[in-house]
C-alpha cells in the first residue's frame, strides 16, 4: 500500500478516474493498479484492507496506472485509510497489506 492524496493539488494528480472528482484526504478511499481496477469495473465498490491485525473498508475512486509510475500491485490510499489502519506515522509512504473485495 503507498500513500496518496486525492485532492486537488495532490499527490494524485488529476481528478480520480471513476468520476472526474477529487476527494478529501479524510475520506476511506483508494485507487488500485490497473489490472485490479480492471478498466473501471470496481468503481465505487468498496474493498477491505487488512494490516497488522487491523481491517478497514475504503472504497475503490481511482485507476494507479503504470504511466504515474504504479506497479501492478500497487492499493493506493488516503491518508485516512492510513489512520484507519493504525500505520506508524513513521511508517507512512509504502507498508505491505493485504486486501479484498467487501
Amino acid at each position: 500500500m503507498t500513500i496518496n492524496s486525492f485532492e486537488k493539488g495532490g499527490s494524485g494528480g488529476g481528478p480520480s478516474e471513476c468520476d472526474g472528482q477529487y476527494h478529501s484526504d479524510d475520506t476511506l478511499i483508494v485507487a488500485l493498479s490497473s489490472r485490479w481496477y480492471n478498466n473501471g469495473q470496481r468503481c465505487f465498490k468498496f474493498i477491505t484492507i487488512n494490516y497488522s491485525g487491523r481491517s478497514v473498508q475504503a472504497m475503490v475512486v481511482d485507476e494507479c496506472d503504470s504511466k504515474r509510475g504504479c506497479k501492478d500491485d500497487i492499493v493506493d490510499a488516503s491518508k485516512a485509510v492510513w489512520k484507519a489502519l493504525a500505520v506508524p506515522k513513521s511508517q507512512w509512504g509504502e507498508t505491505s497489506v493485504t486486501w479484498s473485495d467487501a
